[in-house]
């Protein structure tokens, strides 16, 4: 009786000791996550305030796809976070709610990497058709390709729900931990959701070399526009590495095979590291590495204190 008492107070000690790590770890995370989506919030607030004030960035199809891509990305990480803490707390959602969040968590993931395609393909239409830039990127060509992108990844989310209900019947009277595999009620949403998600990497992947490539031939061949092409050229890279962080997010998927001592922390790690910092380097590319919209910021981050 001794010794079996013994054995279960070393039980209860242990797991009340992983529960105490596991609570410093997610409060860790949520912490970091929170003060990091306060920045990129705030960031978003100067950058619309500047854009909507500033004719010039209104007029210009590069600046119009980054405040979309801003947009966009602030979506991802609201329903994202929402979604991080109800695996976290082990939350129940009904599950029209949840598959709402994961609706648009899901699209709002896609439409970023499709989003900096076309911003790839803006670069290298300035960079090797300088003649013809005026004319095809436009402010309206910008907003027309930027609804299409929407329009086009929306598609398998209706597919994904007309399985969903065509399966359960009794969808909108459950409640679920809103995890994405708790939707999956048809082996087909699986498939598709990896179809969709393949393909648009894949393209994505293929227009980003693409246009680093000709980019690249074109700053070796002109040497009046080596500077402006190199410049490019950077900012391709750093889109391909946003590209490859949203990529190695679809590892995470991995972590349901890890036990529960070793995936106490993976809900907060995998959703900041492949999904928040691949959007934290968008302020990163285009309000730091951008001449003239660092220097609006500057500007508007500095008038308060003259005034």
């Amino acid at each position: 009786m001794d010794s079996a008492s013994l054995l279960q107070s070393s039980i209860l000690q242990l797991t009340i000791a992983n529960n105490k790590i596991a609570t410093y770890i997610h409060f860790t995370f949520i912490s970091l996550i929170t003060i990091c989506l306060c920045f990129f919030l705030y960031f978003l607030v100067v950058v619309l305030s500047i854009f909507f004030t500033s004719p010039p960035l209104r007029e210009n199809a590069r600046y119009v796809l980054f405040v979309y891509m801003l947009v966009n990305d602030t979506f991802f990480l609201l329903s994202g976070f929402t979604l991080m803490l109800g695996a976290i707390f082990f939350l129940y959602m009904p599950v029209p709610v949840c598959y709402i969040l994961s609706t648009v968590s899901s699209m709002a993931f896609r439409v970023t990497p499709t989003t900096l395609a076309a911003m790839a393909l803006e670069k290298y239409i300035a960079i090797c058709h300088p003649l013809r830039h005026k004319e095809l990127c436009t402010p309206q060509r910008a907003n027309v390709a930027f609804t299409l992108i929407c329009t086009a990844l929306i598609i398998p989310n209706v597919a994904d729900l007309g399985l969903m209900t065509s399966s359960y019947t009794n969808i909108f009277n459950i409640s679920v931990i809103c995890r994405m595999e708790n939707l999956y009620v048809n082996p087909f949403q699986n498939v598709l959701r990896s179809l969709g998600l393949a393909l648009c990497f894949v393209l994505v992947a293929i227009i980003i070399l693409f246009t680093y490539i000709k980019i690249t031939m074109v700053a070796h061949r002109v040497s009046s526009q080596s500077s402006s092409a190199s410049k490019a050229r950077k900012t391709i890279l750093l889109h391909g590495f946003q590209l490859l962080l949203c990529t190695m997010s679809l590892l995470s998927t991995f972590s349901i095979a890890l036990s529960a001592s070793q995936a106490i922390f993976l809900p907060g790690f995998n959703f900041f590291l492949f999904s928040c910092v691949p959007r934290f380097l968008s302020p990163v590319i285009y309000g730091i590495r951008d001449e003239h919209l660092r220097k609006l910021i500057k500007k508007s981050l500095t008038r308060p204190l003259k005034n």
